[in-house]
């Protein structure tokens, strides 16, 4: 098996195909290019920085060319690329760095700031000259990433993902969401998250497609670039969406050759989902997490329209079950490899059969079709009555007044429990409390009804959409 070599294969069979458009500088690579600029890349670890086969390289930068350069040149040569979230603290990014034992980081011209401990390297992103390179031979389960987790319930944990695993999510996205060689897509999440890789880098690289790179978010131009390059299919998260439903050229833009829309990182408002499709696009909801892919269910457009609320099926040749609490747990080979340096977090993860509890709660229908409940950390016992907060923000994010919700769950010298609710109003719109919870009891068990109502301008999120509730119980 040639375990790393993905771009290097593609460029092989379709070497003069465009494979990149990158939006900051208009340039357009083929996969020849690209397939010598990480070549070059590798060699340039290897020969100049004195790394080799097992190794650690952290990234620190914004989207860019170089970062496809650097995702693909460990692949090649055995060296495992380390991302690295540009919106960490110096505190939060040392100690990922000293987790890893890193002591070499590559640096985007975008954060000519960033702290620097003088004890690492710290070399320009760029700074890499034409050069040969000849694949070191890896195994499937040798590391090719180590994915920090965001932390938004704890300390991080170093995500394994080994050879196979990248390329197993590879081939199954492509096969289960039916991609094509001429799907263009979009990547405007960022690089240093599982999305950014696997959602659609690698699969529409196996499958010889074109990937539009921009280096930051901005809406308007996400959707003139959409417009300009006949982008075929397109991920966010709900926030994303969001903004970009707001933005002036989602009613103007010509959509006609988007095929279908995916959201996924956080739940999605029903609301928000009929917005895109009042505009004929196919909108569907993923479900991943980075210990698994991240792509672990697919959804025929036919399906999404029939059940807006279902994450669908389980890929090809992966396994899905249900605990009696509910808890999610899939197993197969899109499954990491552990938690590094983290042994016990391991075992907690990962069960002696092999099966990845994922700590999120879910319910399947009688056709198949699954269902997201919420997250089992979530979950509070209000009266002695479990009540999960994901179905509390669904109903709230159906009220026409309000845009983003979240609810946690805090103590109460009644109830054992009790929620709190933080909503953001939309634009114009003013809501009460006695009119938010009215809508509520009209449509939710009175123990799940919360105990307040508390009005923000936005609610904390990270990168990747996720509301940070420790910040909202602090």
């Amino acid at each position: 098996m040639i375990a790393g070599d993905l771009l290097g294969e593609r460029a092989r069979l379709t070497p003069e195909k465009t494979a990149l458009i990158e939006v900051r500088s208009n340039r357009r690579f083929t996969y020849a290019e690209l397939n010598r600029r990480a070549a070059a890349m590798a060699h340039f670890w290897t020969a100049k920085c004195g790394l080799a086969k097992g190794d650690r390289i952290g990234i620190l930068s914004q989207n860019c060319v170089e970062y496809v350069d650097a995702f693909f040149a460990a692949g090649k040569s055995g060296i495992i690329l380390v991302p690295l979230n540009t919106r960490l603290s110096g505190p939060e990014l040392e100690a990922q760095l000293d987790d890893a034992a890193i002591t070499t980081i590559l640096v985007g011209s975008a954060l000519p700031g960033c702290r620097r401990s003088s004890e690492r390297s710290w070399l320009p992103l760029e700074s890499v000259s034409a050069a040969e390179f000849t694949p070191t031979p890896t195994r499937p389960e040798d590391l090719w990433c180590l994915l920090y987790t965001s932390g938004t319930t704890g300390k991080p944990k170093g995500v394994m993902l080994p050879h196979r695993m990248i390329l197993w999510n590879a081939y199954n996205t492509v096969a289960s969401w039916q991609l094509r060689e001429d799907d263009i897509a979009p990547i405007f999440t960022p690089m240093y998250h599982a999305g950014g890789l696997a959602v659609f880098l690698t699969p529409l690289f196996l499958i010889g497609g074109t990937i539009i790179l921009h280096d930051r978010f901005d809406s308007s131009e996400i959707w003139r670039w959409t417009e300009r390059e006949r982008a075929t299919v397109i991920f966010g998260v709900p926030t994303t969406f969001q903004m970009m439903r707001e933005a002036p050229e989602f009613e103007t833009a010509d959509l006609s050759s988007v095929r279908w829309a995916i959201s996924g990182g956080a739940p999605l408002s029903a609301w928000l989902a009929e917005q895109y499709r009042s505009r004929g696009l196919v909108f569907k909801q993923g479900y991943g997490l980075t210990e698994a892919g991240v792509n672990c269910f697919a959804i025929s457009a036919e399906d999404a329209a029939r059940r807006p609320a279902s994450i669908g099926q389980p890929m090809l040749f992966s396994q899905v079950r249900l605990t009696e609490n509910g808890e999610i747990c899939l197993r197969g080979p899109h499954v990491f490899s552990g938690y590094w340096n983290q042994p016990k977090a391991t075992a907690a993860a990962l069960d002696p059969e092999g099966w990845l509890h994922t700590g999120d709660l879910g319910h399947c229908d009688e056709e198949g079709f699954y269902y997201i409940d919420g997250r089992l950390k979530d979950m509070y016992i209000s009266g002695g009555a479990n009540v999960y907060p994901a179905e509390v923000e669904r109903v709230l994010l159906d009220h026409p007044a309000i845009q983003d919700a979240a609810v946690i769950g805090i103590p109460d010298p009644t109830w054992g429990e009790a929620g709190i609710a933080f909503v953001v109003p939309r634009p114009g719109q003013t809501p009460t409390e006695p009119d938010i919870l009215g809508f509520l009891d009209c449509r939710l068990a009175r123990y799940k009804l919360p105990r307040a109502i508390h009005f923000r301008d936005t609610l904390p999120r990270s990168a990747y959409g996720k509301v940070l509730k420790h910040e909202l119980k602090a």
